[in-house]
């Protein structure tokens, strides 16, 4: 098992496929120009399988592939069906892109769901944010995947000022729909000018959609990061991801492979192991994932243990969201 020094055992592991993206979302990539890892340095096929093996041992049960964007990488395919042999929920969190190149793919590997981030409804706002005139693309696929019967959720990175005013239209697309729309706070990272005054927090959310947590509230696990809210006639739900506002640390279950073989135990840790150079020197990797899941901080890295709103960003240290993976 995957125990920290508070007793939290590790079951969920992400694991970035790249660094490298189709889009260029602005709060995910720092610049237009921007340098990916070379080749070389990311992990191969045949070491993403080994090192999932590994964690599969020590009680992994979930393993979700991420990027970048993971269906960008031309073995995307090969390392998927490998993946989906191992005895685990397998997932996926993806821009929508390619989801027709790679539908038989998808669909003979059993995703658990398949996570579609859209941050908004509205096609020129789809290029301000993403810088890429993809729209109609992404929606379609999310409208494949509902289709196919592939569960699928919708991922909304919600920004003051910029996509708040279309909380009612996402929520609408769950009345007919069996889908979720995971509103999700906005959250600092390196090089995306983060600031409190743009996150729309939990209460605030709900209080936009009208909805009583009391009254529509689904029920949860102690390893949640959402917190579900069924309308009553909707066939789909809306949830909300409040890292910043009600973090969920306590019940935390979650580490993240990076695309260059890091090991991070917190998605906002400032520290991180090489995996994949002891790897490829021949080194069992297991000691050090043990020893850097115990070192586990208590709360967001150790690094925001203050309230949101005093947070400095620029001191935070950390990597940028698309080197981390989502």
């Amino acid at each position: 098992m995957l125990v920290d020094q508070f007793g939290r055992q590790h079951t969920y592991l992400r694991i970035s496929l790249t660094d490298n993206c189709n889009l260029r979302c602005f709060y995910c990539m720092p610049e237009e120009d921007y340098s990916f890892a070379p080749r070389a340095q990311l992990m191969q096929p045949a070491e993403i399988d080994f090192l999932a093996r590994r964690f599969v041992d020590l009680g992994v049960n979930k393993i979700r592939l991420t990027g970048g964007e993971p269906f960008v990488r031309k073995d995307a395919d090969l390392i998927m069906a490998g993946l989906a042999q191992l005895p685990v929920e397998l997932a996926c969190t993806t821009n929508g892109i390619r989801i027709d190149d790679l539908l038989p793919e998808i669909r003979a590997c059993n995703f658990s769901s398949m996570n579609v981030s859209l941050d908004t409804l509205q096609r020129d706002k789809f290029l301000q944010i993403t810088r890429r005139d993809l729209f109609d693309r992404v929606y379609n696929n999310i409208d494949l995947l509902l289709h196919e019967g592939i569960p699928c959720k919708i991922n909304v990175v919600v920004m003051k000022g910029l996509n708040d005013d279309e909380l009612v239209d996402f929520m609408a697309l769950t009345k007919d729909q069996p889908i979720e729309v995971r509103f999700i706070e906005f959250m600092p990272f390196s090089g995306n000018k983060w600031t409190s005054n743009q996150v729309l927090t939990h209460a605030e959310i709900l209080d936009s959609l009208g909805i009583d947590p009391e009254l529509h509230l689904m029920p949860g696990s102690p390893h949640d990061t959402a917190k579900r809210y069924k309308i009553p006639g909707y066939q789909g739900n809306i949830a909300v991801i409040s890292s910043m506002s009600e973090p969920f640390c306590s019940g935390c279950n979650r580490i993240r492979l990076t695309a260059d073989g890091k090991l991070k135990n917190c998605l906002f840790s400032d520290s991180e192991v090489d995996l994949l150079t002891p790897l490829r020197s021949g080194e069992d990797p297991i000691p050090l994932i043990k020893a850097h899941i115990y070192k586990k901080k208590a709360k967001l890295g150790g690094q925001m243990t203050q309230d949101f709103n005093e947070l400095e960003a620029e001191k935070l240290s950390n990597r940028s969201m698309i080197r981390i993976g989502g």
